[in-house]
């Protein structure tokens, strides 16, 4: 007679604790081959990254520049460098350019950034606006061009802008910040300050020692006596030393709007009014001033240059103050 072998049955409970397990199981499998997957992913990703780096002008081609030539559909001027500083040369005149405006515009060119590459194919030109459409900035070294480089349209979210060097099929999309300064007015490049130095904290009102200022037949003089200023010529009881520090401070940092061309250096006109401030390395520096015009413009010409400025009311206002402004209140 046969021998019944009786299987007992799995219980509900472990057959639940199984398909705990495979479900659990499986989950970690799928959470293992996307991590898997994800490696090659994030790999290839970086790799595209770091080959979208790119710099246009190395440092060893930057420290020969001394010359940018920029055509543009808004503007055509040039800007040389002589005895370490900039200047711009605009319609046949040559002006003191913003030393720290330059060096950020370098800084678009010499810093390695991402450069994405967008195509490798001359038939793509036009469509990136890098034809003879195209805006042009040339880097000398005295006759030997270092870059020469084409600006194209901006993509279509409008927040980079297409490159590529004359001769070369390469494109490159990156920052069109660089656009603002090819386009702007051309006096943003200018260093309008009437004391250029203090573009860069050459000087401030430590390096003062003694302010004189004559306007309206009126003299105020400011010395410095330690850490504090005497004044004369002018009443105040009670001078404030914070306002004056202040003043003399914005008298250094003052500028212009633009350059005014036509009024020569040596005319009459600018016997109306006097700023003088004589610094502790013996150096005196003589602005004088024209009467206001009908706008109640003047104009300003500084000892040692030949540069005539364009002085704006609100600044005029600031540079010849009345006693009280000095008074502590």
């Amino acid at each position: 007679m046969p021998i019944t072998v009786q299987m007992e049955a799995e219980s509900p409970e472990v057959q639940m604790t199984y398909k705990n397990r495979l479900i659990i199981l499986s989950a970690l499998i799928f959470i293992l081959v996307l991590l898997y997957a994800g490696s090659f992913i994030f790999s290839y990703d970086a790799g595209n990254t770091r080959s979208s780096f790119h710099v246009w002008l190395d440092s060893q081609a930057s420290g020969r520049l001394n010359r940018i030539v920029i055509n543009s559909l808004w503007n055509e001027f040039e800007l040389v460098k002589k005895n370490n500083q900039w200047f711009i040369v605009h319609d046949f005149n040559e002006y003191p350019a913003r030393q720290m405006r330059i060096e950020d515009f370098l800084s678009i060119f010499t810093a390695r950034s991402a450069w994405p590459l967008r195509s490798s194919s001359a038939s793509s030109h036009v469509r990136f606006g890098l034809d003879e459409r195209a805006s042009q900035i040339t880097f000398f070294s005295d006759n030997s061009i270092l870059l020469d480089l084409l600006l194209g349209d901006d993509d279509i979210m409008g927040r980079e802008s297409y490159f590529r060097i004359v001769g070369h099929n390469e494109v490159r999309s990156g920052d069109n910040n660089l656009r603002a300064y090819i386009s702007g007015v051309i006096s943003s490049w200018y260093n309008l300050r009437l004391i250029p130095e203090s573009e860069n904290g050459g000087v401030n009102s430590g390096s003062v020692q003694r302010l004189t200022v004559y306007n309206e037949g009126q003299m105020q003089v400011f010395t410095r006596a330690g850490r504090r200023w005497e004044v004369s010529g002018i009443n105040v009881a009670n001078p404030d030393m914070n306002n004056i520090e202040n003043y003399i401070n914005f008298i250094l940092n003052a500028e212009g709007d633009n350059f005014a061309d036509p009024v020569f250096a040596g005319s009459i006109i600018f016997d109306h009014s006097r700023i003088i401030l004589e610094f502790g390395n013996g150096s005196i520096v003589n602005i004088r001033f024209s009467e206001p015009d009908e706008n109640y413009r003047q104009y300003a010409q500084v000892s040692g240059s030949e540069y005539i400025y364009d002085i704006p009311l609100w600044v005029t206002m600031r540079l010849f103050r009345d006693a009280s402004s000095f008074e502590t209140q």
